[in-house]
């Protein structure tokens, strides 16, 4: 954003916030869901109408955009209920430690067959940024009873997490990109491994006192039970923001704040739930701001995409994401309907996005900033619109094939229920 064009994108911003009010319910119903509306909101408004202007590179862009995935990131990780998911972690377990390496891979692949002269760092750039999903844009799916609870458990956990377990790799390789295609290097990948490990240090120290000291408080009466919730949005800030201070990786700080406090946490689930909320509401309002703002720089972008743009989006959202699905499912004796729905709720959204803009910041003055940038627009985009239409009806379709199969069949197993995230 320029200087003098905050106040009218707040504006412009803030009228969204309150027509999506309005009309929210309607919308809902009819498969359109918020992060698709401030998308097309930012498109119309700024991008078409052009009642202010929004730049991919703005510093406030970029800064938003990491306050709202650090938000996000420490609340996905504390709301993770550890000991329940033990108990049933054989669908995450292999979505995230079979399928996300893979997705990974895949992706690095799918941009190499499509950007033609591709520094390889740069394609793992773009394999990594793309690989995290995100069940704001699923959210119907994540809701709707009808389906499963350990399916809809398995996307839960999945998209809560991987965008942490995600942001390592996107790090090293904006790094080693960096390396590859500029002269002058401000950080080595040796100097980026160092960073991740403080960064994880710093997280657990802040997620381990903060929640010792908060549940301390809160026995001994000192604590105000109505401003513990502002209290730890203070946790999920300080520990990004004390990340940053100390030059390390924030993302890294603030995911790993968040498991650390969750694990701390000794809260009955529904109370837990409501002392993450105001942190989940911070996030949420941020990833809305954010979700319009990528509308408003998103024809520019693509604009300046590179052939191959949208041959790449359609293999990242089916084979890249599917066949890695397909593959961490065997010998899960899941049937192939659930296999497949749960290959194709992969939707790429708000960590996509951020890990975009901040390998354009640093990869920019190449070029290849563009490349990873567009591939990012176009792939999300795209999930945007068909995850967000398809949610409602994939779903209640799935529903009634899951309903006809057998008690004894995995997608049946009575596991406990863990909260849901954020819903978009």
């Amino acid at each position: 954003m320029e200087s003098g064009s905050g106040l009218g994108v707040a504006c412009v911003f803030a009228a969204g916030l309150v027509l999506w009010g309005l009309a929210s319910a309607r919308l809902t119903r009819w498969n359109i869901t918020a992060p698709l509306a401030f998308v097309a909101w930012g498109v119309v408004m700024i991008g078409v109408l052009g009642i202010s202007h929004v730049g991919a590179g703005s510093s406030a862009v970029r800064e938003i955009a990491e306050f709202a995935l650090a938000l996000v990131l420490f609340s996905d990780a504390a709301r993770v209920n550890v000991r329940s998911l033990r108990r049933d972690a054989g669908v995450p377990g292999r979505l995230l430690g079979i399928g996300l390496p893979l997705t990974i891979g895949l992706g690095i692949a799918a941009a190499l067959l499509c950007f033609t002269s591709l520094d390889p760092w740069v394609a793992a750039v773009i394999g990594a940024a793309l690989a995290p999903t995100d069940a704001a844009l699923g959210a119907v799916v994540v809701e709707d009873e009808r389906v499963p609870v350990r399916i809809r458990r398995a996307l839960n956990v999945e998209s809560g997490l991987n965008d942490g377990l995600a942001t390592p790799f996107v790090t090293f390789f904006i790094v080693g990109a960096v390396e590859a295609t500029q002269v002058v290097v401000h950080q080595h990948a040796s100097e980026a491994v160092v960073d991740l490990v403080v960064g994880v240090l710093v997280g657990v120290a802040v997620g381990v006192a903060g929640g010792w000291l908060l549940g301390r408080e809160r026995r001994t009466g000192w604590a105000g039970e109505s401003f513990v919730p502002i209290a730890i949005l203070g946790l999920a800030v300080l520990a990004f923001t004390g990340a940053r201070e100390l030059d390390v990786n924030g993302f890294v700080a603030a995911f790993a704040g968040g498991l650390a406090f969750g694990a701390v946490n000794r809260e009955a689930p529904e109370r837990a739930e409501q002392s993450m909320a105001f942190v989940a509401l911070g996030g949420e309002l941020l990833s809305l701001l954010l979700w319009f703002l990528f509308g408003a720089f998103l024809i520019d972008v693509l604009d300046a995409a590179p052939t191959g743009t949208v041959v790449y989006a359609v293999l990242s959202l089916t084979v890249v994401r599917m066949v890695p699905v397909a593959i961490a499912c065997i010998g899960s004796r899941l049937h192939p309907s659930t296999v497949a729905f749960v290959g194709w709720f992969g939707p790429r959204g708000l960590a996509s996005v951020v890990f975009g803009l901040l390998a354009f910041d640093d990869l920019g003055a190449d070029g290849s900033g563009e490349i990873v940038l567009g591939a990012v627009a176009a792939t999300v985009l795209a999930s945007v619109v068909l995850h967000g239409l398809t949610a409602g009806p994939f779903s209640a379709r799935y529903s009634r094939r899951a309903a006809a199969l057998a008690d004894d069949r995995p997608e049946h197993v009575d596991v406990p229920v863990i909260p849901t995230r954020r819903i978009g």
